[in-house]
C-alpha cells in the first residue's frame, strides 16, 4: 500500500465517522422535535364536535358513512330519502380519524356505559348544564347529553386529536426540519425554524381538533418535499417517489375539494422537476406511478360518492339542502369575490396574516425572490407562489368561507407550510436579535389563539391576546370541563403546563452530549 493511501485512510475514516455522527444527532433531534410537538399539541386539545367526527364514529361503530343516529346535531348533516344521512363534505378526514377511534373504541364504550349507569343512579347529575355564551352550544350539549352521547363525543374527539391530528402535525414539523437541514442550514437553525413552523403558525391552532384543511396542507407539504428532495446532493441519481407523491396529492382531494389546487400545482411541479433531472434518473414509469397514486384516491372518493349519494362524480354539495351561500354559482362556488379575498388574507376573525403575525414576513417579496441567501430555487419558489395565489382565489370563490367568522382561519390553512418557507428565507437574513423578537411575538400570538380559540365575540383574533393577558393561561378542553362544572380552570391549567415544561426539558436534556455533535449544545 502506498504511503499516501496509508495517510489518507484515517482522514477518510474520521470524515465518515463525523458524517455518521451528524446523521445520528439529526435523527435524535428529529425524534425529540416530534415528541415535543406531539406532547404540546395534545395538551391544547379542543373539544369541538366538528362535522367530520360523525362519519368517523359511524365508520368505527358500523363501517358505514351513514350518520342517521346523529341527525339533528349539526347543521351540515342532511338526509337523502331512501339512502341515509350524511355530512356535506368529503370523507378523507373522517377516514383518518376513524383509525384511532376504532382502536380505542373498546375503552371508550366501557367508559360511556359506566357513565350511563352512574347517571341512572343519580338523576340530578343528568340535568347538568353547559355554561356557554352561545345558546346553540348550550342546546347542542343538552341534546347530546339527552342521547347519552356527550361523553362519547368528548372521548372520541380527544383520541382522534391525540393520535391522528397531533402526530401528523408533529410529523410535518419534522419534515420541515429535514427540509432546512437539506438546504444546508445548521442543525440548530433548522430546529428553531421547525419549532416556529409548529407553534407560530395556524398549524398550532388547527391541530386542536380534527380538521380536513390542515390535513390538506400536510399532504401538500409531504408531496412537495418528496418531489423536491432538498436533502439530496446535486449529483444524486435517486428519483422522487412518484407513487407516494401521487397518493398524497390524490388524498388531498379526498380530504376536501380544495385539494384540487394541490393536485394541479404539484402535478405541474413534478413534471417540471422531472425534466431537470439527469437522464439516468428518469423513467417512463414515473408518470404512471404518479397517476396510479392519484387514481387510487379518486377511486376512493368516487366509491364514497356513489355509495352515499348514488352517483360517482357529483360532490355532496349537490345534494344538500339550500343554504344562505349555496345560491351563489355552483352550490356556493362562484367567481372570486374581492371582499372575501381581503377577509381571507387580513380579516380580523379568519384572516391568514392577522391570525399568524409571523407569516406577514412572506409579503416581503425582495427577501425571498432576489437574495442570494434565499432557501428555495426558482422552480420551487414559483411553485409556492402559484399554489398560494390559486388557493387564495379558490377561497375567495368559495362563498362558504364567510362562515369562518365563528371558527377562525381554516380554508386557507393549506398554504401555511409553503408561505413559511418564504418566511424562513426572510428570517435567516435578519439580524439575530430582530429574528428572535419576531419569532417570540409570532409564537405568543399563535399560542394565545390556540389557548383561547374564540374569535367570534369581541375583537376577533385580538380577543385571545386580550383574554390571555388579562385572564391568564387557558387550555381549551379545561375550559369546556369548567363550563360543565367539573373543574376549576385556574387550579388545573398551571400544574398541567408545569408538568409539560418538565417533560419537554427532560426530553431535550437526555442525550445532550450526542446532540452536541450536530450543533445543538
Amino acid at each position: 500500500m502506498a504511503q499516501g493511501e496509508v495517510l489518507t485512510m484515517p482522514i477518510l475514516k474520521d470524515a465518515s465517522s463525523r458524517r455518521a455522527s451528524l446523521r445520528f444527532s439529526q435523527r435524535g433531534v428529529a425524534v425529540r422535535l416530534f415528541l415535543t410537538c406531539w406532547l404540546i399539541y395534545g395538551l391544547h386539545f379542543a373539544t369541538n364536535t366538528v362535522r367530520e367526527l360523525y362519519p368517523a364514529l359511524s365508520l368505527g361503530d358500523h363501517l358505514s358513512f351513514d350518520v342517521s343516529e346523529y341527525a339533528g346535531l349539526h347543521p351540515d348533516i342532511f338526509a337523502i330519502p331512501g339512502r341515509g344521512t350524511f355530512i356535506n363534505n368529503n370523507p378523507g378526514a373522517s377516514i383518518v380519524g376513524a383509525i384511532p377511534y376504532t382502536l380505542a373504541r373498546p375503552l371508550i364504550d366501557r367508559i360511556v356505559e359506566r357513565t350511563r349507569q352512574s347517571r341512572m343512579n343519580k338523576p340530578a347529575v343528568a340535568t347538568a348544564t353547559y355554561d356557554s355564551p352561545y345558546p346553540l352550544a348550550q342546546e347542542f350539549y343538552r341534546r347530546a347529553r339527552d342521547r347519552g352521547l356527550d361523553v362519547k363525543f368528548g372521548l372520541a374527539a380527544g383520541v382522534i386529536q391525540a393520535f391522528a391530528m397531533a402526530p401528523l402535525s408533529a410529523l410535518s414539523a419534522v419534515m420541515m426540519f429535514y427540509i432546512f437541514v437539506g438546504l444546508k442550514l445548521e442543525t440548530r437553525t433548522a430546529l428553531l425554524l421547525a419549532l416556529l413552523y409548529a407553534f407560530a403558525t395556524p398549524v398550532f391552532f388547527r391541530t386542536g381538533q380534527l380538521n380536513q384543511n390542515l390535513l390538506v396542507g400536510h399532504c401538500a407539504l409531504f408531496a412537495f418535499a418528496i418531489l423536491w428532495r432538498p436533502w439530496d446532493g446535486s449529483q444524486s441519481r435517486r428519483r422522487p417517489n412518484y407513487l407516494l407523491a401521487g397518493l398524497l396529492c390524490g388524498w388531498a382531494v379526498v380530504l376536501d375539494y380544495s385539494g384540487i389546487v394541490v393536485l394541479i400545482v404539484l402535478s405541474a411541479y413534478g413534471l417540471l422537476k422531472r425534466a431537470s433531472l439527469p437522464d439516468e434518473s428518469k423513467s417512463l414509469s414515473d408518470f404512471w406511478k404518479f397517476a396510479l397514486g392519484v387514481g387510487a384516491c379518486a377511486a376512493v372518493l368516487m366509491a364514497y360518492q356513489w355509495s352515499s349519494f348514488g352517483h360517482p362524480l357529483f360532490p355532496p354539495q349537490r345534494y344538500m339542502p339550500p343554504t344562505q351561500y349555496s345560491i351563489y354559482g355552483y352550490n356556493g362556488m362562484d367567481r372570486p369575490h374581492l371582499d372575501l379575498l381581503w377577509e381571507t388574507a387580513f380579516g380580523m376573525r379568519f384572516g391568514l396574516f392577522t391570525s399568524a403575525a409571523l407569516l406577514v414576513l412572506a409579503l416581503w417579496v425582495p427577501g425571498w425572490i432576489s437574495s442570494s441567501k434565499r432557501l428555495t430555487d426558482n422552480l420551487e419558489t414559483w411553485c409556492i407562489v402559484a399554489l398560494t395565489l390559486l388557493f387564495f382565489l379558490f377561497c375567495a370563490a368559495n362563498q362558504f368561507g364567510r362562515l369562518q367568522f365563528n371558527s377562525g382561519v381554516r380554508y386557507i390553512v393549506p398554504v401555511v407550510p409553503f408561505l413559511f418557507l418564504l418566511c424562513a428565507s426572510v428570517l435567516i437574513q435578519l439580524p439575530r436579535y430582530l429574528a428572535v423578537v419576531i419569532g417570540v411575538i409570532g409564537t405568543y400570538w399563535s399560542w394565545c389563539l390556540a389557548m383561547y380559540r374564540d374569535v367570534e365575540l369581541g375583537a376577533g383574533v385580538l380577543e385571545p391576546l386580550k383574554q390571555i393577558i388579562l385572564g391568564g393561561l387557558k387550555l381549551p378542553w379545561v375550559t369546556t370541563l369548567e363550563r360543565m362544572g367539573y373543574v376549576s380552570g385556574s387550579a388545573v391549567v398551571l400544574p398541567l403546563f408545569l408538568v409539560t415544561v418538565l417533560l419537554v426539558t427532560t426530553l431535550w436534556l437526555v442525550g445532550r452530549k450526542r446532540m452536541a455533535l450536530g450543533g445543538i449544545s
